[in-house]
């Protein structure tokens, strides 16, 4: 399993994976979830991936090298006029190497299957995160959807919804997603350290700050507890529920005549 997130600030993009895959419980691996691909002053564009390794892994593959020799009809991420373009052309990447895949064997279609987060910024052209699905179809992010998560969602998601405001600094979007990421590692063992980020500053046309957090790392273990003192804390200060005083429990020769 896998957990990615891409946000889209007010000062730019900012994207998180775990890097655990597992076949198994004695089948867990490591393998990096996170591409970036640059050039100085005209992009920077970068690939959250989640779902069949085989097949992110070849869809990595095949966009690394077609942005190395760009054909015709297939410009390359590198040559790719707008960041739409590159996003159209990852899900038809996506659907090729899935439809590739599901008709070399037996096995059902959606054993193949993989979701994607691309964002990025080109020289001219506002920066934008998309999300896309194994149809190759996508969606982009907006106002009112300011961030995508892929893989185990839903125990980190909260967090997010609660907290995330646009107009943060790079420092607390890191920090909001450490906690998100703390929620899903302490739920599911199939999310896993270290964790890859990446920032991206508008119009800066590189990539930002890069970093692994590796097991133990200072700062997440910080974060893990102080964030679980924090809501023990405001557990403790919530109100006490009494019951009503009219309240009569029932016997339980009455439950069981009822």
């Amino acid at each position: 399993m896998t957990y990615c997130v891409g946000m889209r600030l007010d000062r730019g993009l900012i994207f998180m994976a775990d890097t655990r895959t597992n076949a198994g419980i004695d089948n867990v691996s490591r393998f990096r979830k996170l591409f970036t691909w640059s050039v100085p002053g005209d992009r920077v564009i970068t690939i959250l991936t989640a779902g069949n390794l085989a097949t992110t892994q070849a869809v990595i593959s095949l966009l690394d090298e077609r942005s190395k020799i760009p054909e015709e009809r297939n410009p390359g991420l590198l040559k790719a006029p707008t960041m739409f373009q590159v996003a159209k052309l990852v899900g038809e990447t996506l659907k090729e190497v899935i439809r590739t895949q599901a008709g070399s064997g037996p096995e059902a279609s959606n054993t193949f299957e993989a979701t994607l987060i691309v964002g990025g910024q080109i020289a001219g052209i506002e920066a934008r995160l998309f999300m896309v699905y194994p149809e190759g179809n996508f969606v982009e992010a907006s106002d009112e959807t300011p961030f995508f998560q892929i893989g185990e969602t839903k125990y980190g998601r909260p967090i997010l919804l609660r907290a995330f405001d646009p107009g943060m600094s790079f420092e607390e979007a890191v920090k909001l997603l450490a906690i998100s990421y703390d929620s899903t590692l302490k739920a599911n063992l199939s999310v896993g350290m270290p964790l890859d980020l990446l920032t991206y500053e508008t119009d800066s046309l590189e990539p930002g700050r890069q970093q692994r957090f590796e097991m133990n790392d200072p700062y997440m273990s910080a974060v893990s507890s102080g964030w679980r003192d924090a809501l023990q804390a405001a557990f403790e200060l919530l109100p006490d529920f009494t019951f009503d005083e009219t309240f009569i429990e029932p016997s339980r020769s009455e439950v069981r005549q009822g």
